[in-house]
């Protein structure tokens, strides 16, 4: 598997060219990321940057993305997504992991309807990928070929960026494909939009991947339905390092098109005390009780078996305020385990990683 490959030593020329052409100077003049994307008039994409947006599964992640590659292909304004891409920028790649051929078209055939665009023949400004018949390895080697031959490119889509890894939780397979988006788009100053499935029991982006995601995008787009019309779409900013936007929803309409759901308001807060939800480790414990939890438990023992390692977090957390009793330990562990916060490889006991991504 890829993640079990050695990693490509840097040789000591190498280090040294890095290190050289990496030197800033406060005298140096660096001019500002263009501005390509808008989402209800904020910025949520430039160049030399990526960006991602994150769901459930049928919140319609595509059909939202396929607005914003709408907006890019007009180089205009679809639903509430504004794209002004430069003259020599004007080409756009999507890339889809997921689908067959068959839906890959359609998906393509609504972007051209939402542009505006014949359906009857290519848009010179799109080129559409269907790999997913292909491993991720080859995907990767695909779309960097892609990425690095099309002349004009400014915006690519990766629909599907959980499937350019072997491991969803691998930490060497999440950040070689991070360290691939920050290469590519800063080597071709283009825009990378990709796309990840939410784990199903919290609004985190699913494994290591989505953690490297919220730590590095420029933007992350949540796409969740509607509490009260599971007919409506909403969308607003999760992570984003401009201002955040006003949250704004869509629906399908007959055309089987999103379309912008007008005066939408977002479902209040009841008033008084909001009701406690189903125990979750990651929302309800902070990453600070976390890892002094864990540092104290195993700073006694350096490995544990489950159920002694059940009863020292038990003990543990208590320290930091956190009272669980089995099922939430239980819980617990699930999370750490899912977050590479504590591993257990080979059938082995359970170790700490203290170096984890929260």
């Amino acid at each position: 598997m890829e993640s079990n490959e050695r990693m490509e030593e840097v040789t000591r020329e190498n280090a040294i060219i890095i290190w050289q052409a990496s030197r800033l100077s406060i005298g140096m003049k660096c001019e500002k990321a263009p501005e390509i994307l808008k989402a209800n008039g904020t910025v949520v994409g430039t160049l030399g940057n990526f960006s991602a947006s994150i769901g459930k599964a049928k919140s319609k992640k595509t059909f939202n993305v396929s607005a914003i590659v709408a907006a890019a292909l007009k180089n205009g304004t679809v639903l509430l997504y504004s794209a002004e891409l430069p003259k020599d920028k004007r080409k756009i790649l999507y890339v889809d992991t997921e689908q067959s051929p068959y839906h890959c078209l359609k998906v393509m055939e609504r972007i051209l309807r939402m542009a505006g665009l014949p359906t009857d023949r290519d848009s010179e400004h799109l080129e559409f990928l269907a790999l997913r018949k292909y491993t991720p390895k080859e995907r990767i080697a695909a779309v960097e070929q892609a990425i690095y031959n099309t002349p004009e490119l400014g915006l690519v889509v990766i629909d599907g960026i959980r499937d350019m890894v072997y491991d969803i939780n691998s930490p060497s397979e999440s950040t070689r494909i991070i360290s691939k988006l920050m290469q590519w788009t800063d080597d071709r100053q283009i825009h990378i939009h990709t796309i990840l499935h939410q784990n199903k029991g919290d609004e985190n982006a699913r494994g290591h991947i989505g953690t490297e995601l919220n730590n590095k995008a420029e933007t992350v787009l949540l796409v969740e339905k509607d509490k009260n019309d599971s007919d409506i779409s909403r969308v607003s900013a999760m992570h984003i390092r401009a201002m955040d936007f006003e949250p704004f929803a869509f629906r399908i309409n007959d055309r089987a098109l999103p379309e912008l759901v007008e005066n939408y308001v977002p479902q209040e807060r009841k008033a008084g005390r909001p009701q406690q939800g189903p125990f979750d480790a990651y929302r309800h414990i902070t990453e600070q009780q976390h890892r002094i939890a864990l540092e104290a438990a195993f700073a006694l023992k350096s490995e544990y078996g489950y159920k002694e390692l059940e009863d020292a977090l038990i003990n543990a957390y208590a320290a930091v305020g956190v009272k669980l009793n089995h099922h939430k330990a239980v819980s617990l562990i699930t999370t750490l385990r899912s977050k590479r916060m504590i591993v257990q490889e080979n059938g082995r006991k359970y170790t700490f990683m203290p170096d984890f991504h929260y």
